[in-house]
């Protein structure tokens, strides 16, 4: 098995001994000769020693109540040291070797299009209108505290100042104690959230990871696109390019989320205009700085007037007026008066008096000014815009038909929701090619209706540029999409919005193509959309609803078909993927996701949720974030122009034998067996994941309910706590066992070899395989759930068992990860960190649960007993750890 490189195995060991410095100094009895003699234990049981396995539990369940809090922190800290040195290691400035973490260049990808045949011109042209739109998401599984993220970023900046061999002594010695002092700071620091944040606070995060991160390595990434342009076909990106977008969900996202109103989502307007004047404000300083020249076109003289300096003339009032921008959004998020002269509103008012500086510079033959940093902040501009973020706005389908069926109802024309769906089509096209207005002045709606529709009034007063899509969750039928329309001309909106179905459920995906060709029909909504359309592709209901390998082929489905569609009526169709971070919800190396969607459905335009920790993971750094805008531009340039090869008739029919029994083979368990939800229940710690305060929006979309109200995160999220993994591989053990019966393993294995979406769900099943573990969910099975749910549990893991078996019969291969050595070796590092957490936890809620039990034995007048506040903080810094040990968590 691969090594760590020496030079990441010297951080996580320097990182860990400057935490160790800490543990050390813990008040009391000695808490670090404990730690280390259950790190021992650990390792032993690891390696299969002898009664190693009852020492660790021995030493874990011994420990007193005031000792559980610094054992568990210390264990959770070193997982997320580990994590930030591997994810330095992954960007380090002197590799002397070829990691696999290296994204290949955009030199080197193009280069090999061209090679294929792909012609200069055409590569041009698709990367200049190239539109890759990153759509950051609310969604709650970002365990780390935002103070402690800060913290994490400054290590990582002491690491890269570390990596440099002409560092005089005095100065190494600086970085380290500014480290030690950080890595002090982190371990002194609560490392869990004790309040929900707000949807407002999630928003103000998402502003963060531009401000801290794509604020520079956004420019930065389109210096060397155009430089690898130029290199490739002659000529640069155009000045006015956006083939990178950053959208969000934070403040738009109402679905299940009653904290998301139409109030909010107003502040987080206004908040990204804010936060966006004061980062241009910093750039115009800089440039009035920079740009004292006195060189100038007629045409910015004649703007400037007679001064000497006309560039810091024309930044100057450009200067004024984001400062007027700025206070003007600041009173109006504090509900204050504010003066609108003067301020900066459509993006032309920006860019405009920018432009002018490159046109003047640029005239006078001062090229390599005009592309110093005013290009910089140019591109800037045109990507971010002065909304800074693309809002996006996600409302159930019911709600909107139920706000059409009130003012239905109202008008006295008839019950709108007892109406075929040819009647309410018939409605709704009338209404939208008629000029009166449907909502009348004296009518009282119900509150519901009141939100949708003040809603739509935030929405319309926005700038095209301050709005990324509105998506419709459960949609199913052309009415849902046509009804938004109509709202949103009733608020007063001018300009089309993209409205984009979103089909999540297995029968939502089979039923997609003939929802989107009902719509393409409609011939007013072909002109209303101007021969594009959107469609978002749920991932995470889809898989919970079928399991993951039906799901993953339903999608593959649906996209082919949708494709298809599309292209009969001449629509420009972009796929919107709502993937998670785990695989259990489509989660996965980005690139060969991309490069493994059906040919033609990746065609110059893509659209990817990014959630919670793989934000951080992805974008926390500037030079992270300008890997990953890498990794995906190359996978998207290449799907377009070289996209994969049509799956053979014989492939598609071996992936419909083996959905079929997957499918089945899942719902047996999760639908039909009435032990399931009670054993679920048991043997995860899902009933106590309420006490992490994870993000603004509720677990469940309904209060009571099951497993089928329970969001996908949380069902993820449970499952990898107690490493059964269950949602990614269950049901695809039985396919292919069944495979195997039938001899139809020479054919999967041809399939994995040349058809790349079987190859990535297959190398994806093997790599939440890898991160199961057998003894560790036995071991929560024996602590937490009765005798007589326990043969399910059993069965559980012998299907596991199974599956990884499976998995390399299939590989060829001895061990999992035989291709992947160093991961494997990440994971190995990882253990004897992450095994006390989940023996901890375990133990934890069992107590915890025995208190519930006796309360409620006792009666409804017996005095509630409060789980101790250090063992509760224990619980959650488990949870934390082994999200961190894990890599994600939902």
């Amino acid at each position: 098995m691969a090594e760590l490189h020496p030079e990441l195995r010297e951080n996580v060991r320097l990182l860990g001994e400057l935490l160790g410095e800490n543990i050390r100094n813990y008040p009391g009895e000695d808490i670090y000769h404990l730690i280390e003699e259950i790190r021992a234990a650990a390792k032993a049981d690891r390696r299969h020693e002898s009664g190693s396995g009852q020492r660790l539990v021995s030493l874990l369940s011994n420990l007193r109540d005031d000792q559980l809090l610094p054992v568990t922190r210390a264990f959770n800290q070193f997982l997320n040291l580990a994590n930030l040195a591997e994810q330095y290691h992954g960007i380090r400035r002197k590799r002397g070797h070829e990691s696999d973490l290296t994204v290949e260049s955009l030199e080197d990808v193009f280069g090999r299009l061209k090679q294929g045949g792909v012609d200069a011109g055409e590569l041009h042209r698709k990367v200049s209108d190239l539109r890759l739109e990153f759509v950051l998401t609310a969604h709650p599984t970002e365990v780390a505290r935002r103070t402690l993220i800060m913290k994490y970023d400054e290590i990582s900046a002491c690491l890269a100042a570390l990596d440099h061999d002409d560092l005089l002594a005095t100065e190494r010695d600086q970085i380290l104690e500014r480290l030690r002092l950080l890595v002090a700071e982190a371990w002194h620091t609560d490392e869990i959230r004790h309040e929900r944040p707000t949807a407002v606070d999630e928003a103000k995060w998402g502003f963060a990871v531009i401000e801290n991160s794509l604020w520079e390595a956004l420019p930065k990434f389109l210096r060397s696109l155009d430089q690898a342009l130029v290199d490739s076909t002659d000529k640069g990106l155009p000045l006015d390019a956006t083939p990178i977008r950053i959208a969000s969900w934070m403040g738009g996202d109402r679905d299940g989320n009653p904290n998301v109103t139409h109030e909010v989502t107003r502040t987080v307007f206004l908040l990204g205009r804010w936060m966006a004047a004061d980062l241009y404000l910093r750039d115009i300083q800089s440039l009035r700085a920079e740009l004292s020249m006195w060189q100038a076109s007629d045409e910015l003289r004649e703007q400037a007037g007679d001064c000497r300096e006309p560039y810091r003339e024309i930044l100057g009032r450009l200067r004024e007026r984001l400062i007027r921008t700025r206070d003007w959004a600041e009173a109006r998020v504090n509900g204050e008066p504010a003066d609108e002269s003067g301020i900066l509103f459509e993006n032309e008012d920006l860019t405009g008096p920018l432009e002018l500086c490159y046109r003047s510079l640029m005239a006078c033959g001062l090229e390599t000014i005009a592309n110093g940093p005013l290009l910089d902040t140019l591109r800037r501009a045109h990507t971010f815009g002065l909304p800074l973020i693309r809002l996006d706005i996600r409302q159930e389908a019911t709600r909107h038909a139920e706000a059409v069926a009130e003012m239905v109802d109202y008008l006295g024309l008839g019950n709108y929701l007892e109406w075929s769906e040819e009647e309410r089509q018939a409605f709704l096209v009338k209404e939208l090619q008629g000029r009166r207005p449907l909502v009348p002045r004296n009518w009282e709606p119900s509150e519901p209706v009141r939100e949708v529709l003040a809603t739509c009034e935030v929405v319309a007063a926005q700038t095209p540029e301050a709005l990324g899509s509105y998506v419709i969750s459960m949609a199913s039928k052309p009415s849902d999409v046509l009804s938004v329309i109509l709202l949103l001309r009733e608020a007063g909106m001018k300009f089309p919005m993209r409205i984009v179905p979103l089909f999540e459920t297995l029968d939502d995906l089979r039923g997609a193509p003939a929802a989107m060709e009902a719509l393409y029909c409609v011939d007013w909504y072909r002109d209303y959309c101007n021969g594009a359309q959107e469609v978002m592709i749920g991932y995470s209901d889809s898989s919970k609803d079928a399991g993951q390998m039906m799901a993953a082929w339903a999608q593959y489905q649906a996209q082919e078909q949708l494709t298809e569609v599309a292209s009969r009526f001449d629509m420009h169709l972009t796929l919107f993927h709502g993937r998670g971070g785990t695989v259990g919800r489509g989660g996965g190396p980005a690139n060969r996701a991309i490069l493994s969607q059906p040919p033609g459905s990746v065609n110059g335009s893509f659209r990817i949720t990014e959630q919670g920790e793989m934000i951080r993971f992805k974008f926390g750094l500037p030079r992270l974030a300008e890997q990953s805008l890498t990794l995906y531009t190359t996978a998207v340039v290449e799907a377009t122009l070289a996209p994969p090869r049509a799956p053979e008739p014989e492939w598609r029919d071996a992936m419909d034998w083996l959905t079929e029994r997957s499918l089945k083979s899942y719902r047996a368990v999760v639908r039909d067996d009435p032990d399931f939800v009670p054993y679920f229940r048991q043997a995860t710690p899902e009933q106590a994941l309420g006490k992490l305060a994870l993000g603004s929006r509720p677990a469940k979309r309904k209060p009571s309910g099951g497993v089928e109200s329970l969001r996908a995160i949380p069902w993820i999220f449970a499952w990898t706590q107690m490493r059964l993994m269950l949602p990614s591989w269950l049901g695809s053990d039985v396919a292919l066992a069944e495979a195997e019966k039938a001899d139809k393993m020479p054919l999967l294995q041809a399939m994995r070899r040349d058809w790349p979406f079987f190859r990535t769900y297959v190398d994806m099943l093997e790599m939440v395989l890898a991160k199961s573990d057998l003894r560790i969910a036995s071991y929560y099975d024996d602590t937490l759930v009765d005798p007589a749910l326990r043969p399910l549990g059993e069965e559980l893991r012998e299907r596991l068992a199974g599956c990884i078996e499976q998995v390399k019969t299939l590989k060829n291969q001895q061990v999992l990860l035989e291709e992947e050595p160093v991961f494997a070796h990440s994971m190995k590092v990882r253990s004897p960190y992450t095994d006390p957490l989940h023996y901890l936890q375990a133990e934890l809620l069992k107590r915890n649960r025995e208190a519930e039990q006796n309360v409620a034995a006792e009666g409804a007048d017996a005095e509630v007993v409060p789980m101790p506040e250090l063992v509760e903080q224990a619980l959650k810094v488990t949870m934390a750890g082994i999200a961190a040990g894990m890599r994600n968590t939902g």
